[in-house]
């Protein structure tokens, strides 16, 4: 009896499953263009979605909105300034709470939006760190600009399709090798 088309089978399947994430991870990706931080009770986002200024010398605006708002227009509205390659606004007083930011560039399109939790506590101070002790610097250093990073576990780094494919390669490949492995332990040794 032989059991290959099972086997055969299985292997598609969680070939496909193993892909699956992957091909849902690129539309993400794709969709949040944009960088949210706190510092205590300043929320800042950046992004480099809106490269064209308008004739008002913005690039955009960005919304702030709390919980029970759904539109833009209902949040707080800062104007996006900055460079071509990169634009920012900023809230000050912010209450703490959850918010979700929203950017929408001159022309237009939504460059992302991104969910961020203002704390009730003060931020750490960047001076607690590792790196800033060994650093041999004689006075303090500032607290940092940025804060702490929002979004799905603090991840700041957004990859590219390339980085991506190159996952679900080692992915497909682990999982042939170990049906591969299973499929010549389960054949009888031969003298």
């Amino acid at each position: 009896m032989r059991t290959t088309q099972p086997l055969l089978r299985s292997g598609l399947t969680l070939a496909a499953a193993a892909a699956l994430p992957l091909a849902l991870a690129v539309p993400a990706d794709a969709q949040t263009g944009i960088s949210v931080s706190t510092t205590g009770s300043t929320v800042t986002v950046t992004t480099s979605a809106c490269p064209t200024m308008n004739a008002s010398g913005s690039f955009g605006q960005a919304s702030l909105l709390a919980s029970g708002q759904s539109s833009f227009a209902q949040g707080r509205q800062a104007l996006l300034s900055g460079t071509s390659d990169l634009q920012s606004a900023a809230w000050a007083n912010v209450s703490p709470g959850t918010y979700t930011v929203i950017v929408t560039c001159q022309n237009g399109t939504t460059a992302g939006t991104q969910s961020v939790i203002v704390s009730a506590r003060p931020t750490i101070s960047a001076t607690a760190t590792p790196t800033r002790r060994v650093s041999p610097s004689p006075s303090p250093s500032p607290s940092p600009t940025r804060g702490v990073m929002g979004g799905l576990g603090g991840a700041t780094k957004e990859y590219g399709t390339l980085t991506l494919v190159g996952g679900g390669v080692l992915v497909v490949s682990g999982l042939g090798a170990t049906i591969w492995y299973l499929r010549r332990r389960a054949k009888p040794h031969r003298l």
